[in-house]
């Protein structure tokens, strides 16, 4: 098999394995797991179905080997959450620097849930959401 080789089928530009098309860190994808895309370009998932994994919060995506994951699935992280421990649940402290904010944690700001770990051979259905913290499947090195 080509190592480098996007798409799994050729002529199905809807189809691709997804860690040959992750440039972030801090996303990890075993090898074969696929994502379908028929509305965008599936290459983007990193950009539309990867949000609020904003760098300085260090979270982590973690999906195993030979995974399905279907058209619109959303990953979402921590920075997503608004506080409720606080007298407002405004993003104060994500415009520390408009409101002139000592802030000397920003990532205290909002609960932590954790990371996202998906297991080996995990099937994720269409327009599924999964939230910071959870685990799905199979929890083995990945």
């Amino acid at each position: 098999m080509n190592q480098k080789k996007i798409y799994p089928r050729s002529n199905d530009k809807q189809t691709v394995y997804l860690n040959r098309v992750i440039t972030n860190p801090n996303i990890e994808i075993g090898d074969f797991t696929i994502y379908n895309d028929f509305v965008n370009d599936p290459k983007d998932f990193e950009n539309r179905n990867v949000l609020y994994q904003y760098p300085i919060n260090h979270d982590q995506l973690k999906i195993g080997k030979f995974c399905s994951i279907a058209c619109g699935a959303k990953f979402i992280f921590n920075s997503a959450n608004h506080s409720l421990n606080s007298l407002s649940t405004y993003t104060f402290p994500i415009f520390f620097e408009e409101w002139d904010l000592d802030v000397k944690d920003i990532t205290n700001a909002w609960d932590h849930k954790g990371d996202i770990v998906i297991g080996n051979d995990v099937w994720i259905g269409y327009e599924a959401i999964i939230m910071s913290g959870v685990h799905i499947g199979d929890i083995t090195k990945l």
